[in-house]
């Protein structure tokens, strides 16, 4: 008798723990349990965990088989593209925010650039005559060279005959003749120096000299020894380091901003700590066809040739200011394809994406034409986040039939589309199994299915 009863005590036990599993996993129960839970808290719409666009106006399961959880009404602000964000999230998302302030800003442009030769003291070195090269006293880029120095001498046979001819021209002592030799000469690059040393010692050289006409480096060498040049051939140029270029490149947008005479401070990493002050010394009138960037000239003084050619620095020029305007940090900006805009801290935790009309942009500050007032804050750290929620909640806003939109979207609200269709009901493969395709059939032609349901199963 005492086994009979336990036998019955125990089967009540199981039937009441499966009662109460049955509870557990019940959504319906979950739903009572959120319901009685919180009584007072209105649930607007149930969502997806992982989908927030998956909304249903009733409990239930999720595509990926999650049960759905509420979103209830003190949690949604009434104003459209507003969330939400706890406090805590807000710390561990480093939200920073910063003020828009109202002021004059700037024209500032910040730049890069690069050291040039001053191309008014280049000088190029062609022949007038062609031959070879048979001796080059310079015979690598960058040495330097004074007034006077050797560069190379020249085999020309015109240069020969025209050394003949003038000498002829001496011993007959017609002075018609000795004046048309001479000019000859003088047109063919023969220097007035060389020219007086044939006169007085009546004889030629095979090999006729060219030297340095200023002081500077070879910038450029074309040539090396033996080779047959032309007058077309540059044989080398020849540049001063004294005075140097910086030329900048400027952005088109704020190509406007620059003319001649700004003040400009330039920076180089060969020379930290250091600020060379100079002016923009021209404009150039075309924008480069590739970067789309206007070209700017500054001139600097470079008498202990510190700047050397090519050099990377960076550039700041000193334009005028624009008016009273809201200006706020750079980095609070998201530029988009039709509309920039800002997120806007509006207090215990509630932010909004607000589209704004951009102005100038100067060096980390960005003028706001339209859109916010000084004195509003701007989130400058994780506003990409909270943008991207924010432009969800404003589209799910639109969808709304509660919205003032005068579109009816109420069949969208009451019957949204299903996306979890291919999970619940599954494809009904058992017509597959019982009449497989046939394999002989081309890829290219569609299977026949009538023919599979005109003939009965085997």
């Amino acid at each position: 008798m005492k086994k009979m009863v336990s036998v019955v005590v125990a089967i009540v036990v199981a039937i009441a723990v499966g009662f109460l599993i049955g509870r557990s996993v019940d959504p319906m129960s979950g739903a009572a349990a959120v319901s009685s839970g919180s009584v007072d808290r209105e649930v607007l719409y149930w969502v997806a965990p992982m989908d927030p666009n998956y909304r249903r106006d009733e409990p239930g399961k999720s595509p990926m088989g999650m049960d759905l959880v509420p979103v209830y009404a003190d949690e949604v602000d009434g104003q459209a593209g507003v969330v939400s964000i706890d406090a805590t999230i807000v710390n561990n998302l480093g939200v920073r925010t910063a003020e828009a302030q109202r002021g004059h800003l700037s024209q500032r442009i910040e730049t890069v650039g690069y050291v040039g030769y001053d191309e008014d003291t280049v000088q190029h070195v062609h022949t007038r005559v062609e031959g070879w090269i048979e001796k080059l006293a310079t015979k690598a880029t960058g040495d330097p060279v004074e007034i006077g120095q050797l560069l190379f001498e020249l085999y020309s046979p015109v240069l020969v005959n025209a050394q003949e001819e003038y000498l002829i021209a001496l011993r007959s002592a017609n002075k018609q003749l000795i004046r048309a030799s001479k000019e000859r000469l003088a047109a063919l690059g023969v220097t007035s120096s060389e020219i007086a040393r044939i006169e007085k010692e009546r004889t030629i050289r095979q090999r006729v000299r060219v030297y340095a006409e200023t002081d500077g480096v070879i910038a450029n060498l074309g040539v090396r020894e033996g080779i047959y040049v032309t007058p077309a051939t540059e044989i080398m140029s020849v540049a001063k380091l004294d005075k140097v270029w910086v030329l900048a490149e400027v952005f088109e947008r704020q190509a406007a901003w620059v003319n001649p005479g700004q003040s400009a401070v330039v920076e180089l990493d060969y020379l930290p700590g250091e600020m060379l002050h100079g002016k923009v010394d021209y404009v150039y009138p075309e924008l480069d066809p590739k970067t789309r960037t206007l070209k700017v000239r500054l001139r600097f003084d470079n008498v202990a040739e510190t700047l050397r050619p090519n050099m990377f620095a960076r550039v700041t020029i000193k334009g005028g200011s624009v008016g009273n305007v809201v200006h706020v940090p750079r980095e609070a900006l998201i530029r988009g394809g039709s509309v920039d805009r800002v997120v806007v801290a509006l207090g215990a935790g509630r932010f909004r994406a607000q589209p704004v009309t951009v102005g100038i942009e100067s060096g980390d500050r960005v003028a706001i034409l339209k859109g916010i007032s000084a004195g509003d804050l701007v989130v400058v750290s994780g506003q990409f986040l909270i943008d991207s929620e924010s432009n969800i909640e404003a589209a799910l806003n639109r969808m709304d039939p509660s919205s003032d939109e005068p579109a009816d979207h109420s069949q969208h609200r009451e019957e949204p589309m299903d996306h979890s269709h291919h999970q619940k009901e599954p494809m009904d493969h058992s017509q597959h199994r019982e009449e497989p395709m046939d394999h002989g059939q081309h890829p290219g032609e569609p299977m026949d299915h009538s023919k599979h349901q005109m003939e009965p199963s085997r």
